[in-house]
């Protein structure tokens, strides 16, 4: 069953590996670059500061944290543990990678890249209100299409990315119960949001 899985994995991976562009080349490398997207997280907490006031303090550090904990448990775990070669890394499928710019380190499962940027977006999905449709939207298009520019770029399985997303919805469940336990205890806190 398991062999079956990497099988899937590893077919699906080189179909969506080899839709390659120019122009998509640059587009994946510029979205999958981490200081690329400062702007936007800089935008992101002046907005939450302005909007929640007060309430943006315990906000922000359980995002942080969730999105740390992501991280870890992706990076200082299980990479480690599974020890899963990169696409780009297996000897068996490298040469049939189309790899735009690095292979990145040698073990793969799970992504980092989706595994924090699905704890951003779950998390602000989970606390913000339905009136925020509309950025709910954006942060999880904005997962997605920031996780799946690794599997274009060729340093992930498709596998990798799901399982980095589900790792990042769990830990920002985690600080989902950490925030509205903060504000329940500490009132201070608590800020009705401006109209």
């Amino acid at each position: 069953m398991l062999d079956r899985l990497e099988k899937l994995d590893q077919e699906l991976f080189l179909y969506l590996n080899e839709q390659q562009s120019p122009f998509w080349d640059t587009v994946m490398v510029t979205v999958s670059n981490k200081y690329f997207w400062i702007p936007f997280y800089l935008l992101l907490i002046g907005y939450i500061i302005w909007r929640y006031k007060m309430q943006s303090i315990p906000m922000l550090l359980m995002a942080v944290a969730g999105i740390g904990l992501a991280d870890y448990v992706a990076s200082g775990i299980f990479k480690p543990y599974f020890a899963r070669l990169r696409p780009c890394h297996d000897p068996e499928l490298s040469a049939m990678v189309n790899l735009v710019r690095g292979c990145g380190g040698k073990f793969g499962f799970l992504s980092s890249h989706a595994s924090t940027g699905f704890a951003l977006a779950v998390f602000f999905n989970l606390i913000l209100s339905d009136r925020y449709l509309i950025f709910k939207i954006v942060l999880v298009i904005w997962a997605v299409v920031v996780s799946y520019s690794r599997i274009y770029l060729g340093v992930h399985y498709p596998g990798d990315i799901i399982g980095g997303a589900l790792v990042g919805a769990g830990t920002a469940m985690l600080a989902v119960v950490g925030y509205r336990l903060w504000l329940r205890k500490y009132t201070r806190f608590q800020h009705k949001p401006l109209a």
